[in-house]
């Protein structure tokens, strides 16, 4: 089931801040810092499982399997990344249901057609604003349970400008949506004149090297977002640091580097301890 803490943080009026999670490694580093709320990035974790660009090539079963891998592995309550909720609206009917089932928190969902493409990249359509407006409302009458969260985003930005994105944001906020994310904004300016103008809790999505600035988290608070999520930012830094170490070995042959996560400790945060205490008791000598 849905965890409160997201509606709960939510009707605090506290801003937070929400990392990005692109594969496990990363969720169990965000439960040793620990956060209590994580992003599962359609973006990032379809990089991480099949290499492939976020441009609606996975599928709903697909990221529904790592939806809930993520669930399972994480301490805090997870934010999933729905995408179009992967076709109309029955399909959207059955995508919140799986992910509620599944045990996310809260899901999601963008007005591009089908398939969709990062927002922060060209060459993105949308969908007539009545259409996506019936989306949100399927996506909120389908959910089991109040805490569930429906996120509605739009990628108006690019085609229709701000008075597009206000216009979207406005209707979707109408059709029942808990949190507008409109994405892809250009300045602080049109940041600063979303969030005065519209209803309900806006999100900023911080995309390292995006179309959006990226503001300190104080700033953000300021500007009027309730919270911020961080997609790209452990899956950049962890490319970052495999290249360096990468063309060292090839380069230098050193394999070896100084400031590498302990592995001991890895091992104890990926669970083989547990692994380690079935042995002792029920391992046989060989």
């Amino acid at each position: 089931m849905a965890n409160p803490i997201f509606r709960e943080k939510l009707a605090s009026g506290k801003f937070f801040v929400v990392p990005g999670i692109q594969d496990m490694i990363a969720a169990v580093i965000a439960n040793k810092v620990g956060f209590d709320l994580v992003y599962g990035t359609g973006y990032w974790l379809t990089a991480s499982a099949w290499g492939l660009p976020d441009a609606g090539i996975a599928t709903y079963t697909e990221m529904l399997n790592r939806m809930a891998t993520l669930v399972k592995t994480s301490d805090a309550a997870v934010i999933a990344d729905a995408d179009t909720g992967y076709g109309g609206l029955l399909n959207v009917h059955h995508t919140v249901r799986g992910y509620e089932a599944a045990g996310v928190t809260a899901i999601q969902l963008e007005d591009q057609e089908f398939p969709k493409k990062c927002g922060h990249t060209p060459f993105k359509r949308l969908i007539p604003l009545e259409d996506m407006a019936e989306k949100i409302k399927v996506a909120v009458d389908s959910r089991i349970s109040e805490d569930f969260v429906v996120i509605a985003r739009t990628d108006a930005r690019e085609s229709e400008g701000l008075d597009g994105v206000l216009r979207r944001m406005e209707a979707y906020s109408r059709a029942g949506a808990d949190v507008l994310f409109p994405e892809a904004l250009h300045s602080e300016e049109e940041m600063r004149k979303a969030c005065s103008v519209l209803d309900r809790p806006c999100m900023a999505n911080m995309s390292n090297h995006g179309k959006t600035p990226v503001p300190t988290a104080e700033m953000l608070a300021q500007i009027g977002y309730a919270y911020a999520i961080y997609p790209s930012l452990t899956s950049l830094a962890a490319a970052a640091a495999m290249e360096t170490v990468l063309t060292d070995l090839k380069n230098q042959g050193i394999g070896q580097p100084d400031g590498l996560f302990n592995f001991g400790e890895f091992c104890s945060l990926i669970g083989f301890e547990e692994v380690w205490d079935f042995e002792r008791k029920w391992g046989r000598d060989q």
